[in-house]
């Protein structure tokens, strides 16, 4: 089955308009159900492109994506996209998790390798039966059809890869593997997403890539996962929130303050978009949109 063009994200990325959307993740409890979907109710009357649902290591998360993006797509006003990784399936295992999300209203995917055991910068490792590259999971679902496909990408260098030019032909390959746009990994420096979006164009490639925007409300903590990442906090913005101490309301508000300057900056260079990783929190998101005059 076809969806209609009005539930596919390129096509609606392709009229041109500024485009916000939301990732969340999948719940591990009640509590986590219950403050995922106070978010959702809280973000939908904003009218977002789309939101995305993320997919657990090694597709630890499936059943509950399948669930919350199926759900989003038939409670909600929103146009879900469900995240998919290579990680731990084989092919057979991947076109019954496709099935699944089309049976479930979904017909939107973010396509991604994954990361091994341990994170991204161990020794990969394919799951026999399965595929290796991102790249060939894109041809496998643009073969497959039925499906807008969207896929990942790095203003700083991937852990794991030797050179930001490599990761822009890696996301080039993906592109004319059938790709119709990428979303980014989280950064802070605005020079590094124009950077890459350079990069890209010099290769005779054009797809819209989404600036993917997470506030700094804990400096530890996106320390941590940044060096996981690949993403590093400039000294600048480092020594912006130390100031604070431990003074945390203040600590959050610098952080906010520090978001909405870089959505600033990548919308006025001409960014078509920005992807909010909200941590299924509304409340941080909304501050950035009330400093960015973006209404209901």
């Amino acid at each position: 089955m076809v969806a209609s063009s009005a539930n596919r994200i390129a096509e609606r990325l392709r009229t041109g308009e500024r485009s916000f959307s939301f990732e969340f993740f999948p719940p591990k409890d009640e509590a986590g159900e219950e403050q995922l979907w106070k978010a959702i109710e809280a973000l939908e009357p904003y009218a977002p492109t789309f939101v995305s649902v993320t997919y657990g290591a090694g597709g630890s998360s499936r059943d509950h994506t399948i669930r919350v993006t199926g759900r989003i797509a038939r409670e909600t006003s929103l146009l879900p996209m469900a995240h998919l990784t290579i990680v731990g399936h084989t092919v057979a295992e991947i076109d019954a998790v496709l099935d699944e999300y089309a049976a479930a209203g979904v017909d939107n995917v973010l396509l991604l390798r994954g990361d091994p055991k341990g994170g991204p910068t161990r020794e990969w490792t394919p799951t026999p039966g399965g595929l290796t590259y991102a790249e060939e999971l894109v041809k496998h679902v643009a073969a497959r059809g039925g499906f807008d496909i969207g896929v990942a990408a790095f203003p700083e260098r991937h852990p794991a890869s030797p050179s930001c030019d490599f990761d822009a032909d890696v996301l080039v390959a993906k592109a004319r593997a059938g790709a119709q746009f990428a979303i980014t990994q989280m950064f802070y420096r605005a020079e590094d997403y124009f950077a890459l979006v350079e990069r890209v164009r010099d290769r005779g490639v054009d797809i819209p890539i989404l600036p993917g925007i997470m506030p700094i409300l804990n400096l530890a903590a996106i320390k941590r996962q940044g060096e996981l990442i690949g993403t590093s906090v400039p000294d600048d913005i480092v020594a912006r929130i130390e100031r604070h101490g431990e003074d945390k309301d203040a600590v959050r508000a610098e952080g906010i303050a520090v978001a909405a300057e870089l959505c600033e900056e990548l919308l006025a260079g001409g960014a078509p978009g920005l992807h909010f990783i909200t941590l299924n929190r509304s409340t941080a998101t909304l501050e950035i949109f009330d400093r960015l005059n973006v209404r209901v």
